[in-house]
């Protein structure tokens, strides 16, 4: 995608990102608080919260990956090297999320790391109790409670198929991630008081909440520029999210920091609608409303032809 030069605001021009910083340490707090303190007098508040953080944390690994908070890439992936989410590597996440960047190839089957759309062929080959756990995935509903087990299930299973082929980075990826693991798993076991079953809930709980940004972030559409989505969400889930529910005026500046993309959305909001094609929801809530129960998408990807991906 391409877009209309940057206005230079304060926050475009801000070399040193305290935002982002101060809401590091405050996830990192809210973290330690709840397996430590807040666990001891309610486990289910301490299991939220506990999500909350670890889901907030993951949105910071985004950030971190695309060059936030400091220049130095080195310095970025040590700020958020805890593995509070448990599952995905660094270098996997930040390898496959930036291949997802290509915008040419957005939805793409096979070209895109991080879409849900299947190959037309792919799907008439799939027995029906699959489909059946695909078109479920499709729904809002199903993306929470089934999504974060069904996608570490095919990240992982590509993920093998790749080192098994002799692919190191790969393979780097995963061993690296075993002392970010090791550090948390440590952390739970000698100094947190809230139970290691109450804590892989709260890991599932937050990968469940980031299901909810990524649902309808990208559509199969004709034009690469109209599959990138809007959800005007100002309240609590626009901070955690970093404001990633502006998704098309980050996939435009991918390089700009999360509490800019406001601003660059409020003054030109009538350009980027123009943009992405009038993908838009005011809310999640008004998300939920027309999907919980109901797939937004076909799974087969339906403008996927001979090769070609929409």
């Amino acid at each position: 995608m391409t877009d209309l030069p940057l206005p230079m605001s304060a926050a475009l021009k801000r070399t040193a990102e305290w935002p982002t910083l101060a809401l590091l340490a405050l996830s990192y707090g809210a973290w330690g608080a709840s397996t430590i303190w807040v666990s001891q007098f309610s486990v289910g508040l301490a299991i939220v919260l506990c999500a909350w953080a670890t889901a907030q944390h993951s949105s910071l690994t985004h950030e971190a990956l695309h060059g936030h908070p400091t220049r130095n890439p080195v310095i970025n992936a040590a700020l958020v090297f805890p593995a509070l989410s448990l599952v995905i590597p660094y270098l996997r996440f930040r390898d496959t999320h930036l291949a997802h960047h290509q915008d040419e190839s957005l939805t793409d089957p096979y070209d895109d790391p991080e879409t849900n759309y299947l190959d037309p062929a792919v799907w008439e080959s799939l027995p029906k109790w699959r489909r059946v756990l695909c078109r479920m995935n499709n729904t809002l509903a199903g993306r929470l409670v089934l999504g974060p087990l069904l996608g570490q299930i095919a990240f992982m299973a590509a993920d093998w198929r790749l080192i098994r082929s002799g692919d190191r980075r790969t393979m780097a990826g995963w061993l690296l991630h075993i002392p970010a693991v090791a550090c948390v798993l440590w952390w739970m076991s000698a100094v947190a008081n809230l139970p290691i079953w109450g804590w892989l809930m709260s890991v599932y709980l937050s990968l469940s909440l980031l299901k909810l940004r990524t649902f309808l972030e990208h559509r199969a559409h004709d034009r690469t520029t109209g599959r990138t989505a809007i959800v005007e969400d100002t309240g609590v889930f626009g901070t955690l999210f970093l404001n990633n529910n502006l998704h098309v005026v980050h996939h435009l500046h991918p390089g700009v920091p999360w509490y800019a993309l406001p601003d660059l959305y409020r003054t030109r909001k009538q350009h980027y609608l123009n943009v992405n094609h009038g993908y838009h929801y005011d809310s999640y809530f008004e998300v939920a409303r027309k999907y919980l129960f109901r797939t937004k998408d076909p799974v087969p990807h339906p403008l996927y032809r001979d090769g070609q991906g929409g």
